[in-house]
Order: structure tokens, then sequence, then C-alpha cells
């Protein structure tokens, strides 16, 4: 059985060998190419731990709410910077500039949801709960294949917590 947090690390892994392929390329077409694939997954990323990880997490850890609030925060700036991105030629210094504005959001957000989140979170969530959100996350991107059916809108942080407690 697959661990929710286990697959959010995954993901975050996956994010890191993203950005750094950005580095190694300067062809348009390849920027492109790994870009929008990475930009998709972000996008869909954030959409799959605020239907999942974060509902419980606002509920039940020590520090949910504050946790919480950060991450929905956190999500939409990186969701901003991605549609900034796609207002610009790829490979322009405005798009580069979008781009790293989502890299350095994302590489925050990381940090803080690993050393914070999900560690309260599984302080908090016993092993058939980790698992049965895991089993909904693998679901959920099954369910919204190249974000399929997700609006990639941002969401008021303190209305989400408070919606969520």
């Amino acid at each position: 059985m697959d661990d929710v947090t286990a697959l959010i690390l995954d993901d975050h892994a996956a994010f890191r060998r993203g950005f750094a392929r950005l580095d190694d390329t300067r062809d348009p077409a390849e920027l492109l190419a790994i870009w929008d694939a990475l930009a998709l997954h972000l996008d869909i990323h954030a959409e799959a731990e605020e239907a999942i990880l974060y509902p419980h997490l606002v509920r039940h850890g020590d520090d949910g709410e504050d946790e919480t609030v950060d991450a929905i925060g956190d999500h939409n700036k990186i969701r901003d910077a991605v549609a900034e991105s796609r207002r610009h030629p790829v490979g322009s210094d405005e798009w580069w500039a979008a781009v790293w504005t989502a890299r350095r959001e994302n590489s925050e957000h990381l940090a803080e949801e690993e050393d914070g989140a999900l560690p309260d979170f599984r302080r908090h969530a016993g092993v058939e709960l980790r698992a049965e959100l895991g089993a909904r996350w693998l679901t959920f991107y099954g369910q919204h294949p190249n974000g399929r059916n997700l609006r990639f809108a941002d969401k008021d942080p303190h209305g989400y917590v408070d919606d969520h407690r």
C-alpha cells in the first residue's frame, strides 16, 4: 500500500529533477517540452494536496491550520508564476523570470512541507489513513489525466481553512 506522504515526496523529487532539466538546455523546443510537463505536474499536485492531504491536516495537525494557510498561499504563488510563464515566449527573459519565480516558490514550499506539514501529518495519521489517502491520491491522478476537469485556480487560504475545519 502506498503512503500518501511517500507519494507526495515522489512528486517533490520529480519537481526537483524537472527544474534541473531546465538548467541543462536552452533549446526552445526542449524548454517547452520540459516546462509544459513540469508546470502541469505542479498544478495537478497542488490540486491533489488541496483535495486529499490538507483537509486532514487542518483538522488534526499540531499546527495544521497555520501550515495549511501557508501551503495554500504557496500553491497560489506557484500557480500564478506558471500562469505568468504562459504569457511570454519560451526562453525569453520574461519567461525565465516567471519560471524562476515558480522554482523559488516551489523550493520554499517543498522545504516547509517536508520539514513541517508532512511530519505533523505523520504524527497524527495512522498507517491505515495514510494508505487510504495514498489510494485516493493515485485515483485522483487517474481521474484527472493531464489535469482534465481541474480548474487550477487560486484559493483564499483562510477561506480554505474555514471550509475544512
